[in-house]
């Protein structure tokens, strides 16, 4: 939300009260979860007018007095990524080629931008489970390029903090814009214990996610990898979305699990995508293609992988040709992350009652896909 404070003088007048303002948002197409409960409309702000008195005959009048008054201006900030059939960002969209609705109702679309974006804040969440183990290696690889492509420039106002997870979740490092910081603990990850995903993504969205910055000012988004099964945590995974709305973060998932079985978690990752306005990635399931929006890279089509040949699907085993594309999925979430849209609007109804209002952008043109975060919480900043 942006805040705009007005300074007025006042000389023998009273001063009204300022009206409140809302948390802002970013969305996308997406259930409405319910309001959580011992939510309660914030009160509404009390003024202290300022009474001038009548001077008295043969008195000097009172001095001006400055007063400050506090206006509370809520913009809703929706970052909307565009892509086409390919899954190749799109950005050559005006803001007449969109159209955004709030719980249903049009509204009226205040600031457009394709750049500069706001930085990035993004929780590198890797699963270190004994299910993770023989994968192990190619998830550092694949999170060590994705880091230094997200940080590469020295300058770059982006930041990524390291957590891993297995019974329990462990952040191994803060946010940083070094990648040589995050290469170093990424290297020394160890595998082994059990799982606990969703308490890992309702850590990071509460202790994290929460204090990374305004959602006006940053982008907030969580990677992870993982397969997506969960046999330990303490949070449900409908708990774990409800902490993602709150913090206004989308989630991307990519699948690590093994190649020719099927894996009951694959609809986990994708619902937890969907539900967050992210995109879920199985770089391990297809055959090796040209496709972005399946991950897949020009890592599968250069030179004969001869060093794979004997590794069948249905063992599997995993190979290097199907495992580099760990970090072909990364890649693409690079490219979709650094041309998106940034869409402002002041929202028709202005209540801050403790609400979740969903948010669903359309683009106008034909055979795009979009995506952005699903809503946000009206609820006061003070």
């Amino acid at each position: 939300m942006v805040w705009a404070c007005l300074i007025a003088c006042a000389l023998g007048a009273a001063l009204g009260a300022a009206t409140a303002g809302a948390q802002t948002a970013a969305s996308s197409a997406g259930a409405t979860p319910s309001r959580p409960q011992g939510t309660a409309p914030p009160p509404a702000p009390t003024g202290n007018p300022a009474q001038a008195a009548a001077p008295k005959e043969g008195q000097a009048g009172p001095a001006t007095e400055t007063h400050r008054i506090r206006v509370h201006v809520q913009v809703v900030n929706v970052p909307v990524s565009v892509l086409d059939k390919r899954g190749l960002p799109v950005i050559d969209l005006t803001s007449k080629d969109f159209k955004v609705y709030e719980d249903g109702k049009p509204q009226t679309i205040r600031y457009f931008r394709l750049e500069p974006q706001p930085p990035l804040r993004i929780g590198l969440i890797l699963d270190t489970s004994n299910s993770a183990r023989r994968q192990l290696s190619f998830q550092q690889d694949a999170a060590s390029e994705f880091s230094f492509n997200m940080l590469q420039n020295r300058g770059s106002k982006n930041q990524i903090y390291l957590q891993t997870f297995d019974a329990t979740s462990s952040i191994l490092q803060d946010f940083t814009s070094d990648p040589d910081i995050l290469n170093e603990k990424i290297r020394g990850l160890k595998a082994g214990g059990g799982k606990a995903l969703y308490d890992a993504i309702y850590a990071a969205c509460r202790e994290k996610m929460m204090h990374a910055g305004e959602p006006e000012s940053v982008r907030r988004v969580l990677v992870l990898m993982s397969d997506g099964v969960d046999g330990q945590s303490q949070h449900s995974i409908d708990e774990a979305l409800s902490m993602a709305h709150r913090a206004e973060t989308t989630i991307y998932t990519i699948s690590n699990a093994a190649y020719g079985f099927t894996n009951p978690g694959d609809k986990v990752l994708q619902w937890i995508a969907e539900q967050t306005g992210g995109a879920a990635y199985f770089p391990l399931e297809e055959t090796p293609g040209a496709d972005l929006a399946t991950g897949y890279l020009s890592h599968g089509q250069i030179g004969d992988t001869s060093q794979n040949k004997g590794l069948g699907a249905e063992t599997g085993i995993y190979s290097a040709e199907r495992l580099i594309h760990l970090a072909d999925a990364l890649d693409a979430i690079n490219r979709e992350l650094d041309e998106q849209y940034s869409i402002g609007y002041t929202p028709d109804n202005n209540t801050l009652d403790g609400t979740y209002r969903a948010i669903h952008v359309v683009a106008l043109r034909k055979g795009v896909l979009v995506r952005n975060k699903v809503g946000y919480f009206a609820t006061s900043g003070d």
